[in-house]
C-alpha cells in the first residue's frame, strides 16, 4: 500500500533518539509499510537492520553536504515497490490515523497531495512501543505537553507514485521546498488535500546545531536562501491554508478558507516566517 521514505539525520544523541522514536513507530502501521532510509551519515545502516527496513545509501549532496532532495525523490521512485509515497521528516512519530487517512483518499480517481499540521512535542527518551496501548499513550502525552504547529511548515508529502517523479534541487530541511510541493501540486490542479482534522503527526522537538551557517539564532542560511532561489517569486510561498481539500471525519470536503486567490495573505505570511525565523524544518 504504502512506501515511506526519508533522510535521517547522523544518529547522535537526542536526535538519535528521536529518530529511533520516529522510524519504530512507522513500522508499527498496520498494514505494514515499505521503509526507506536514504543516505550515509553515521548510524543510518544500523538502524535500518535494527528495525529492518531498507536502506538506500549513495545520494547527492550539495556542497555543504546536505542531501538534494531531487535525487532522493527520484530514486525513491524507482525503488518503492508500492503504488504510494511518502516523504517524512525522520523525526515525525506516525499513528494508525495516518493509514486511515490514506485509505480515505487512495481510490480517488485523480492525482493528490496530501498534508497536514504537526503537533510539536518535546520527547527525550525513547517511547515505550512494547506495550499495546503506546498510541493511547501517546494522545494522553500530548494533550498534556503539545501544541500544533501553524500551516507555514509540512513535515510529510502523501501521493501517488506517478507524481512528483522529477522535482528540484532543494536542499533537504531547509526552508522552501516544501511550500513548493503545495505550489507546484495546485498549479498543475493536482488536489491538496490537508489531513490536519484526521489524523495525529507528532514532531519531536530538537534544536538546530546541525544547521550549519546559521544567521544568528533564526534559520537563516546560505541554502535556505539557494532554495528559495530556485522558487522564485514569492507568491510561489504556498502553505497549508492553499490546500483546496479537507479530509474531515465525514470524509473530502472543500476548504472554503483557501488563501489560493489571496496573494497579498500569501505574501504577509511569506515575510512573517522570514522575521521570526523559520523552525518549520528539520
Amino acid at each position: 500500500m504504502l512506501t515511506i521514505f526519508t533522510i535521517p539525520k547522523p544518529f547522535k544523541d537526542h536526535i538519535s533518539v528521536i529518530q529511533k522514536n520516529a522510524i519504530k513507530s512507522w513500522t508499527l502501521l498496520e498494514p505494514s509499510c515499505e521503509i526507506i532510509l536514504f543516505g550515509d551519515e553515521e548510524g543510518v545502516e544500523e538502524i535500518a537492520q535494527e528495525l529492518g527496513v531498507r536502506h538506500i545509501q549513495n545520494i547527492a549532496k550539495n556542497e555543504y553536504g546536505t542531501p538534494l532532495l531531487s535525487d532522493v525523490f527520484t530514486k525513491a521512485h524507482r525503488e518503492a515497490r508500492n503504488g504510494i509515497l511518502c516523504y517524512v521528516n525522520a523525526d515525525i512519530i506516525l499513528l494508525q490515523d495516518f493509514i486511515g487517512a490514506i485509505r480515505t483518499i487512495q481510490t480517488l480517481p485523480e492525482a493528490y497531495l496530501m498534508v497536514g499540521q504537526r503537533w510539536d512535542v518535546d520527547i527525550d527518551v525513547p517511547w515505550d512501543f512494547s506495550v499495546d496501548n503506546w498510541q493511547k499513550n501517546m494522545h494522553d502525552y500530548l494533550k498534556v505537553h503539545a501544541k500544533i504547529h501553524p500551516p507555514a511548515g509540512s513535515d510529510y508529502f502523501v501521493f501517488p507514485g506517478d507524481t512528483f517523479e522529477s522535482i528540484p534541487p532543494f536542499a533537504v530541511g531547509r526552508a522552501g521546498w516544501d511550500n513548493w510541493m503545495i505550489y507546484n501540486a495546485r498549479t498543475n490542479r493536482i488536489p491538496v488535500i490537508d489531513a490536519t482534522a484526521v489524523t495525529t503527526v507528532i514532531h519531536q522537538n530538537h534544536d538546530y546545531s546541525h544547521v550549519k551557517h546559521n544567521l544568528g539564532d533564526t534559520y537563516e542560511n546560505p541554502e535556505s536562501a539557494r532554495n528559495r532561489e530556485i522558487i522564485g517569486d514569492r507568491k510561489r510561498t504556498y502553505t497549508l491554508k492553499e490546500a483546496n481539500l479537507l479530509l474531515t471525519p465525514e470524509g473530502l470536503a472543500k476548504n472554503v478558507h483557501s488563501n489560493e486567490y489571496n496573494p497579498v495573505r500569501r505574501l504577509q505570511m511569506f515575510l512573517k516566517n522570514i522575521i521570526v525565523g523559520r523552525r518549520g524544518e528539520t
